[in-house]
């Protein structure tokens, strides 16, 4: 058929393109009036598998040739935005005729709106590729012919099945997958899971399916779950089971498709709460209808992780046939086979399920062990109901589990314990918590996710190979007596989240109640419940309150009352931040929380937090350290400030401060020092200048667009009118300090010598902080320690997004406000600053409320 003509081209075209189009918009009316995922992809399958026959067949391709459908194609499964791979086979290399007419065709698939995934392959070709790689063997392990020469295709599938070594499929498939893993980080419960790709997704089910087909399993044409059960691989209970939570993937995966318009694989914020609404979900008292949808996500996701593991392991063993020729006794229960714990008695769990625990230690104490067996692992994971009321109350079965809690390989143990369904069975108050969402705008994970990050950050301090990383709390962790109340309370500080109330006083009591049962004594209750109902205190008090001040840090160490729980908290409070993001741990947490720790631990130890000398101190520390005898000299700045600066500042500061300044305490033009971190993370900037409205405000905006994020800023003013302000940064972006440091003080010296303020900024939210908006939270307070001087502490939570802090720096200007001091926390998307903040007319609580109306306005306009 000749096409070259443009206007033949569009006749031939257009009603193949609209019948196309008429029957997707069919199958997605019928699928949201009545949804069968299975039938929803076979019918796509078929659409595309007529429109191809039907172009191949009016070019009249060769009959020699073949047109073979493969990848997810070839299952006869499409999605309705998935591409359509296919394979044009060739007995030889194609004339250049030949090559013309694949080239019209490739065109028209293009042009009538497949979108194809189109390869070109001669049959000794496609066995070359096969081999040298397991993907593309993958994809012609599931070809199925459409058009053309079926003998060819044909030879095809026998040829591959005989070059094919199983064992090296087998063990390339697992490799796959043990790194498409690892992008995940091998978590499952990520916030905005990859429904294809996050571990427990489609492709683990997939992924057994290719093994089994390979390996002839089920079938020579077609592996399926039903008939992997007539096979024996698994049973008849565990297919339905497979197939259920199968479907709620399929499930979203097509509505995703439909809702972005697009091939769409990420269940992201933006598409939660649409298709929640969709499937007419309904908010419980204390989930919103998106987190019952992810809800139904998660708990489908591991049911599928943790079959694809079990099945995994019985197609290896059934593929490489090992003998039990590497066999070592363990005890009298377990032994130790070809490199996996295996029970000597395959029905030892369903006699007595405290064996589950046994094994587990068993899998500890034993290093050289990899997992479970197969047949163990299988066994074990069908006996898991068992553990009840009962279990739980059985002495044996607790002490076990302290025994779990004191042994090596805890964070290994832990994760299966809870990818198996073991530990929500034993710790119902976990068991609520898997799946279970957070909306705080800074944790990535659910919550159950987030326990079990803390309990391996915890874990990583004890370890002497990950010394390198917290050498202090290393140190600590180290010589703590009693770890395993470490271990309890990250496993209960988060426990009570989503019940309503406060979650921190809830899990303290989930956590005294835990103890008792365990065997506890009182003692070591009572102090893993402190933990977990003060876990947020040093956190608190570090971030947004100023460790300078020696009154801040008696009370802190009032609430401690002893080093023993200093040292416990400290550690816990580093797990948790770390636990929350990779986006949310830095080195000024790190330093803030390290100088806490310190400070209270000498005031524990005896030391005065308050010693009317202290001042005194820092000015002798600070000129031992320039070199100076104050009977002779001093920095020439000091002739210039007021016991505040001294107050304010570390010896570190002051010694800076006093090298860069020098004789130059009235520079005419401002004067700006950069200096990194030793670690290359944070830069700190001394801004030396005249002092003049709005400052502060030009400062942050000027910032902001350097694409530094503020973490703490000091305002100072010198007694003969100069702004004296310091400032520590965080860039965005790795940079070259060298040259990072020279731009921002060129960039500083430009926008304080600028006479008008900058226009304030617009930013959009991010998309967390869009679907799970945050009210802005403002508190303005008379500050601790200096009311009776018309100090005040504003305290502002609020989403956060670009240009906030230049924003409230703005309408504290415009409302005559002086800033002295700025703790900038962001917590993911989440901003919590505070300020010490001076006006005289903050007196009167009419202003206050004023004040407070104003910010609460511009931080609504910002995001518009």
């Amino acid at each position: 058929m000749a096409l070259a003509d443009p206007s033949t081209r569009v006749a031939y075209l257009k009603p193949i393109r609209d019948w196309l189009a008429q029957e997707r918009a069919r199958l997605k009316h019928e699928y949201f009036c009545r949804p069968q995922p299975d039938r929803n992809l076979r019918q796509h399958a078929l659409l595309v598998d007529e429109v191809i026959a039907r172009i191949a067949s009016d070019l009249d391709i060769p009959p020699h040739v073949a047109l073979l459908a493969v990848g997810g194609y070839g299952r006869g499964f499409l999605f309705p935005a998935s591409d359509v791979d296919v394979l044009i086979l060739l007995e030889k290399t194609p004339t250049p005729s030949e090559a013309q007419l694949i080239e019209a065709f490739v065109s028209l698939l293009w042009d009538v709106g497949l979108e194809p995934g189109i390869s070109v392959r001669t049959l000794s070709e496609c066995l070359e590729e096969a081999v040298k790689d397991v993907t593309v063997d993958t994809s012609m392990l599931e070809a199925r012919w459409l058009y053309g020469n079926r003998t060819l295709a044909a030879q095809l599938l026998d040829r591959l099945t005989k070059a094919r070594s199983l064992p090296k499929f087998l063990q390339a498939k697992l490799d796959e997958q043990r790194r498409r893993h690892e992008r995940h980080h091998d978590i499952a419960m990520n916030l905005e899971p990859n429904i294809k790709e996050s571990p427990g997704g489609l492709r683990d089910l997939q992924t057994v399916l290719w093994i089994a087909r390979a390996a002839k399993i089920g079938g020579d044409i077609q592996a399926d779950w039903s008939s992997l059960a007539q096979a024996g691989l698994i049973t008849l209970d565990e297919a339905k089971l497979i197939a259920k939570h199968r479907r709620v993937l399929i499930d979203l995966r097509i509505r995703l498709h439909y809702l972005a318009g697009r091939r769409e694989d990420r269940l992201v914020f933006d598409h939660q709460n649409t298709i929640a609404q969709q499937l007419r979900l309904k908010p419980t008292l204390a989930k919103r209808p998106s987190e019952v949808l992810m809800r139904r996500y998660y708990l489908s996701a591991k049911v599928i992780w943790q079959l694809n593991s079990i099945l995994l392991a019985n197609l290896s063993e059934f593929i490489l046939r090992k003998q039990r020729d590497a066999v070592k006794p363990i005890d009298a229960e377990f032994e130790l086979v070809n490199g996996n714990i295996a029970a000597t008695d395959p029905k030892l769990f369903r006699r007595d399920p405290r064996a589950i625990f046994r094994a587990f230690l068993a899998l500890q104490h034993t290093p050289q062990a990899e997992f479970f067996s197969a047949e163990t692992l299988r066994a074990l994971w069908r006996e898991v109901p068992r553990i009840g009321p009962a279990f739980r109350e059985d002495t044996e079965a607790n002490r076990l589990f302290v025994q779990i809690l004191n042994s090596d390989r805890l964070t290994f143990c832990l994760r299966r314990m809870s990818r198996y369904g073991i530990l929500g069975r034993y710790l119902p108050a976990f068991g609520r918590i898997v799946g279970q969402m957070q909306h705080d705008l800074f944790h990535v994970y659910t919550v159950d996710e987030h326990i079990l990050m803390v309990l391996r950050n915890m874990r990583r301090l004890v370890l002497p190979k990950f010394a390198h990383e917290f050498p202090l709390c290393h140190e600590l962790a180290r010589e703590f007596e009693g770890k395993h109340l470490l271990y309890l309370a990250g496993l209960f500080h988060d426990i009570a989240k989503g019940r309503g109330g406060d979650h921190s006083t809830l899990g303290m009591r989930d956590a005294k109640r835990f103890c008792k049962q365990l065997g506890l004594t009182k003692a070591d209750g009572e102090f893993v419940a402190w933990l977990v109902e003060m876990h947020l205190n040093m956190s608190s008090t570090a971030q947004k309150q100023d460790l300078s001040d020696p009154e801040v840090v008696s009370l802190f160490a009032a609430k401690v009352g002893n080093e023993r729980r200093l040292t416990a908290l400290y550690l816990l409070t580093v797990a948790d931040i770390r636990g929350t993001s990779p986006h949310v741990w830095n080195s000024w947490k790190a330093r803030l929380l390290e100088e806490l720790f310190r400070a209270t631990r000498r005031l524990l130890r005896g030391d005065s937090a308050v010693n009317p000398h202290w001042l005194d101190y820092k000015r002798r520390d600070t000129l031992s350290r320039l070199g100076l005898d104050e009977s002779v000299s001093r920095p020439a700045l000091w002739s210039h400030v007021d016991e505040r600066y001294f107050q304010r500042f570390d010896v570190e500061d002051l010694t800076w401060h006093a090298k860069v300044i020098g004789d130059a305490i009235a520079p005419e033009t401002a004067a700006v020092h950069a200096r990194a971190e030793p670690d290359g993370e944070l830069f700190e900037v001394l801004i030396m200048t005249s002092d003049r409205s709005g400052l502060f405000a030009r400062l942050t905006d000027a910032f902001e667009r350097l694409r530094l994020d503020i973490v703490s800023a000091k305002i100072y003013t010198t007694t003969h009118g100069y702004a004296l302000d310091t400032f520590l940064v965080v860039p965005k972006h790795r940079n070259e300090p060298g040259d990072a440091l020279a731009r921002i003080e060129r960039e500083l010296r430009r926008a304080i010598g600028s006479n008008a303020l900058p226009s304030p900024a617009t930013s959009r939210q991010s998309r967390q902080a869009k679907h799970f908006p945050l009210t802005p939270e403002i508190v303005l307070r008379p500050a601790r320690t200096a009311a009776a001087n018309g100090f005040y502490e504003l305290s502002v939570t609020c989403s956060d997004r670009p240009g906030l802090l230049s924003s409230i720096a703005r309408t504290l200007h415009e409302a005559g406000v002086s800033v002295h001091d700025a703790r900038i926390t962001t917590l993911g998307s989440r901003a919590e600053d505070v300020f010490i903040i001076e006006s005289p007319l903050l007196a009167e609580p009419s202003e206050g409320n004023k004040l407070g109306e104003a910010l609460r306005t511009r931080l609504t306009e910002i995001t518009r």
